[in-house]
This record gives C-alpha cells, structure tokens and sequence, in this order.
C-alpha cells in the first residue's frame, strides 16, 4: 500500500499528504471503480488514517470528498461503458469484465432483489463485498437509464466512502503511530470483505 510505505519509513504525515496527495487517492479509486481489482476500501481507510494523525485542518472531509467523487464518477463510467456494450453486436471488454466477476447466482440474487426493492439495492450494494458489480450488471439487464443509475449510485458511493473512512478512524485512534493505524486499518478491511466468504464456506462444510 503506498499510504502504508510512506509512513513506515518514517515521513510525517504532512509530508505524505504532499508527495501522494489526493490527487493521486483520486486516480486509484476511479481505476479501482473501473476495474474492481483494485483494493479501494483499503485505500480510503489508509488514507483516512493518515488525515487522522494530521494537524491540518478539514483533512478527513478532504478524503471523504475526494473518495466518494471518484467512486461514483468511476461507478458512472463503468456503466456507461457497460451500456454501450449492451448495445453493440460485439459487446466490450468492459462488459465482459463486468460479466465475469458477477457469478451467476450472485447475478440471480441481485436481479430479485433489484426488481423487488429497486434502487435501495443498488444503495446498499456498495456495502456489501462483492455486491457492488453483480447489482451493476442487474441494473445493465434491467436497462436502466443512466440517470436512474445515477440517482442511485450517489448515495451508495457517499455511504461506502463513510463506511471505509470511519474504519480508518477507528483504526488511527488506537495507535500513536500512523503506519500502526494504516495496517490496523487494512487487516479490518480486509476481514470485512473476507468474511461473507468464508461463512458462505463453513456453511457450506456444516
């Protein structure tokens, strides 16, 4: 994580937020929307520490905003992308991107879900691991309007980037040092999106 390698080599937090800067946590959340491989949550919860431990102000309002903007801006690209690509005879690799990190019985989910309670799912869809891309493809199949997706979408993201933020929180408040509170941070993140695997795991051993 470069959060995490900037402070454990002992750069003050000011510094940091100098030399990656929220431009920087900008570009890796949009990519992150784009292409869901990249570990936003993580991102943002590191980046919340280090506001945190920061003596400026409006640090985490700063993370919070630039966060949520470029999930929601990353979240409308991929669907318009993913839009075009119903569209067209060929399809797109956005699409087909899209396709594939949706399993069919998390696509089946979803669209029951989708039909039944509407835009509440694709709300709640950014809190849920994984949930996030199989709600979108729903929404793709539904043929929803971007501007639907878009009424939507908002508040999903400012709730996901709330969500991550407050871990990070929670994470910098338990150390004095800012790289302690960044792995703290990661490692929570980390079980939270692990865990509804491996109960779906156990369950299915039980």
């Amino acid at each position: 994580m470069i959060w995490l390698a900037a402070t454990s080599t002992g750069v003050t937090p000011e510094s940091t937020q100098q030399a990656i800067g929220y431009p920087t946590l900008f570009l890796l959340v949009f990519l992150g929307a784009l292409v869901p491989v990249v570990p936003t949550g993580a991102l943002v919860s590191s980046a919340a520490v280090v506001a945190f431990h920061q003596s400026l102000p409006f640090a985490l309002l700063f993370v919070f905003v630039t966060a949520s903007l470029a999930a929601f801006l990353g979240d409308i690209a991929l669907y318009w992308l993913g839009r075009r690509g119903m569209g067209s005879k060929n399809g797109s690799r956005w699409l087909e991107a899209i396709r594939s990190r949706a399993p069919e019985e998390r696509l089946a989910q979803a669209q029951g879900k989708l039909a039944e309670h509407g835009v509440s799912v694709l709300v709640l869809s950014r809190l849920v691991p994984a949930g996030r891309i199989p709600v979108m493809l729903a929404c793709l199949m539904a043929k929803w309007p971007l501007r639907r997706f878009v009424r939507g979408n908002a508040p999903a993201c400012l709730a996901w980037a709330v969500t991550y933020q407050v871990i990070g929180i929670l994470g910098g408040s338990l150390f004095k040092e800012p790289w302690e509170g960044v792995v703290a941070a990661v490692a929570l993140t980390v079980v939270i999106s692990a865990a509804p695997s491996l109960w779906k795991r156990v369950r299915s051993a039980g």
